[in-house]
């Protein structure tokens, strides 16, 4: 089961990867400073996933406006995700849990993925957390259908209030 609200936010640094090379990017820089959301999904390049993160860069205006960074976090390497975020056009930046100890730490990586039909160990679940300037998760959901999306209306309240 996810982290729960309340539950302050395991701190991490992961990887990112663009034009101008590997970057890194620690949770806890945002602490004080804004708000973050945090955005798990399966794979680049699987149609949920695109449709997810294409939705959410494409009204990426709002969540500034709500002092909020937004982070994609999966399971790829940073250099598939570049390619994933240049051929989608997405404007915020996809984060590398490679080895997989963010989506341990928030209790988000499935047992098996798709059983029965890819049975890949190892994947992050589709979740979404809000953690506020405070470090603390504001808003927590996960799902174990990898098509069920996060609720981005309850997204957005949690960061307005």
């Amino acid at each position: 089961m996810a982290l729960s609200t309340g539950t302050k936010a395991p701190d991490f640094t992961l990887k990112t990867k663009t034009a101008d090379g590997v970057e890194e990017v620690t949770l806890s820089k945002n602490f004080g400073q804004k708000q973050t959301v945090l955005l798990f999904f399966p794979f680049a390049f699987t149609s949920v996933c695109t449709d997810e993160m294409c939705s959410v860069s494409g009204g990426i205006a709002e969540y500034e406006a709500l002092d909020a960074a937004v982070y994609g976090i999966s399971v790829d390497s940073p250099f598939t995700q570049e390619v994933f975020a240049q051929q989608s056009g997405i404007k915020f930046p996809l984060l590398s849990d490679f080895n997989k100890e963010v989506s341990k730490a928030y209790d988000v990586l499935y047992d098996t993925f798709l059983p029965g039909a890819l049975d890949f160990h190892g994947v992050s679940k589709r979740s979404a957390f809000v953690i506020g300037k405070d470090g603390v998760i504001k808003f927590a959901s996960s799902s174990d259908n990898p098509k069920d999306l996060p609720p981005f209306d309850q997204i957005k309240a949690a960061l307005k209030a």
